[in-house]
């Protein structure tokens, strides 16, 4: 049975586009990106929890600009209409067939830790170093389809993220940027990880499985 197409583009965005668009923040970054594409759910389907079909990565930039990878089931605009322009610049192409079938994959991935607390309901960050390591290493084969090695996996920056959202409701999301060698143990759940992400706060630039794959070296011993 064919998979469905998968498409991954790069949204530019030069200094004037970042102050004509207002994006200051990581709700205005989500507004942008989202603008970029049909918008295919109903109200129940949001309220439901459907995913939208799209993740993305703020990779940053300078004072001249700066660049998100998305991944997404359908192709976005090719850029955001303001008034009598078009601001940004999109390169999007679709995942060739086979990207997924690969054992093993070099990975980077912006996640949101966070632990359901027992008591409340609620849902906590998970603090510490180590205790992200742990979080990610343990979700990793029952949630996502997949076993990150130990030994290749890197925690960088732990970012905090606080910012208004709908009717200036206050939002606050921790980042855990991590890169590794991971294996699929699942192929199908894999498949759907890469495609929907990993983990929550998605909307905000959280999930998106950066993957290479690693083929076997013909001079390995």
């Amino acid at each position: 049975m064919s998979q469905p197409t998968l498409y991954a583009s790069v949204l530019h965005l030069d200094r004037h586009a970042i102050q004509a668009l207002k994006i200051t923040d990581p709700y205005s970054l989500h507004r942008v990106v989202y603008s970029l594409f049909d918008d295919v759910r109903s109200q129940a389907d949001k309220q439901g929890h459907t995913p939208s079909g799209i993740v993305y990565a703020d990779k940053g930039g300078n004072r001249l600009g700066r660049q998100v990878m998305m991944l997404s089931d359908r192709k976005p605009a090719d850029g955001i209409p303001v008034e009598e322009e078009r601001l940004g610049e999109v390169q999007c192409k679709p995942i060739p067939a086979g990207f997924l079938d690969h054992p093993r994959y070099q990975f980077q991935v912006a996640i949101n830790p966070t632990r359901r607390e027992n008591a409340t309901g609620k849902r906590l960050p998970v603090k510490g170093r180590e205790a992200i390591t742990e979080w990610f290493l343990e979700r990793c084969e029952p949630s996502w389809g997949f076993r990150a090695l130990p030994s290749t996996l890197e925690l960088g920056r732990v970012d905090v993220e606080q910012f208004q959202g709908k009717q200036d409701r206050t939002i606050t999301v921790a980042k855990a940027h991590l890169r590794g060698v991971l294996e699929v143990t699942d192929a199908q759940q894999f498949r759907q990880s890469f495609a929907r992400g990993i983990g929550r706060a998605r909307a905000f630039g959280c999930g998106l499985l950066q993957i290479v794959p690693v083929l076997d070296s013909p001079f390995a011993e």
